[in-house]
């Protein structure tokens, strides 16, 4: 797909590092799976993965983290 932020480059199966701040919460997510733009580096997460990020933060965050960095290993991985 052709990259909206930077309208010249398109879009590469890779990953990226997803930080996610709330109330004092900060978790970040490496290696992500997403699509990246290969001229600007502006990364597209897909819609169950982020839904994925989401669901894992709100558990964070009733779990009373503060601060966490994670390998994202999918969701195959949480069975």
């Amino acid at each position: 797909m052709k990259c909206v932020i930077c309208k010249h480059g398109e879009t590469r199966p890779g990953k990226t590092t997803v930080t996610l701040e709330r109330d004092g919460l900060t978790l970040v997510f490496r290696n992500v799976p997403a699509e990246v733009c290969e001229n600007c580096g502006e990364a597209y997460v897909d819609e169950a993965t982020a839904r994925d990020l989401m669901r894992r933060a709100e558990e964070a965050a009733e779990a009373g983290v503060m601060v966490d960095i994670r390998e994202y290993a999918g969701k195959a991985a949480q069975g």
